[in-house]
């Protein structure tokens, strides 16, 4: 195995939902070094139909996590990345929802890089939930083409959340179920 390819399987394995944040704020620079890794993602025909708001602003975090049942993070993380998708960039002959495909690869790569460069980050899902759709839509006054997918808190973790052993060969069928 090549030294690249482990380092690569090892931030892979490393990555893990980072909950318990210190509460510093996340540099700029940090923020577009996830964004590029994000817009690296692949897409369907390369539409690259994503949009993401960054929030880092403390009132914001708060008043997002007030109203988000699972994303009480939000009151430590040093910023957060609202992962949508731009519904004018659609896709023709019925492929015009596979901006969710598109915004999860995004997404992914959003952790990978947290991971890599030491931050801590956690997927907290928006959709399909109407209520947290709502919530998010009206802070961060969203026009109605551009729909919410998730948001993903990010900050310097604590040191308590741990990678978990997920692999279940129990769940792997060779060649037919």
């Amino acid at each position: 195995m090549t030294e690249k390819r482990s380092i690569i399987l090892e931030n892979i394995h490393s990555r893990k939902s980072v909950r318990r944040f210190t509460g510093q704020p996340v540099p700029k620079e940090s923020l577009l070094v996830l964004l590029k890794a994000a817009m690296a993602a692949p897409s369907a025909r390369n539409r690259q139909p994503w949009a993401f708001i960054v929030v880092t602003e403390r009132n914001l975090l708060d008043e997002l996590a007030d109203g988000l049942p699972h994303t009480k993070m939000l009151y430590k993380a040093g910023a957060a990345i609202v992962v949508c998708g731009d519904t004018t960039i659609g896709l023709q002959e019925g492929a015009i929802d596979l901006w969710y495909q598109d915004a999860a690869a995004a997404s992914q790569n959003i952790l990978l890089a947290a991971e890599a460069m030491g931050l801590g980050a956690v997927w907290s899902a928006l959709y399909p939930y109407a209520e947290r759709v709502g919530h998010a839509r009206k802070i961060l006054t969203l026009p109605d083409y551009v729909s919410l997918f998730n948001i993903i808190p990010i900050g310097h973790p604590t040191g308590e959340d741990l990678p978990k052993e997920k692999f279940k060969p129990e769940r792997i069928h060779w060649e037919r179920w």
